[in-house]
């Protein structure tokens, strides 16, 4: 019988910062590079192999399955990389830090925009310093300014 194995990225900066991330391609810390070398060491052990890997266009999910599969002695793997595979877009919420934007709007605001199923977060402002539209790996790409779980 086939095997699916998901892995989330390991700990980003952002992460570690406790800011809303989404679309923004943050890289690794430390820690999330040990995290992910202790995943692929974990799938070695378990005896797991694949003959395809698929990531997302963002360089933490990226570098993890790097990683995971270098741990593993699979780099060789084909990976087919893919934007629909990126996490969830925070619009007006990216790079924003989680506890303030809950003390601004309050807790059941933030939990709607976050864990409600067709509700997004709000949209960026104008000239945001997160906008995406000159990032060239979503040349072409109809970029989200903002989505749901529904969206994703």
């Amino acid at each position: 019988m086939p095997t699916l194995v998901l892995i989330r990225h390991g700990q980003s900066s952002w992460n570690l910062e406790n800011r809303f991330t989404g679309w923004w391609d943050v890289d690794l810390t430390e820690q999330g590079v040990r995290e992910a070398w202790a995943a692929g060491e974990l799938m070695r052990d378990k005896g797991l192999d694949f003959d395809m890997t698929y990531t997302s266009f963002q360089s933490r999910a990226i570098k993890t399955l790097n990683l995971a599969l270098e741990a593993m002695g699979r780099l060789w793997l084909p990976t087919e990389k893919s934007w629909k595979l990126n996490e969830r877009h925070y619009g007006g919420l990216t790079g924003l830090d989680k506890a303030e934007t809950a003390a601004l709007h309050g807790d059941d605001q933030v939990k709607i925009w976050r864990r409600s199923f067709d509700i997004p977060p709000p949209l960026p402002e104008e000239g945001s310093p997160w906008d995406l539209a000159k990032d060239l790996r979503y040349k072409g790409i109809p970029i989200p300014q903002t989505e749901s779980l529904k969206d994703t």
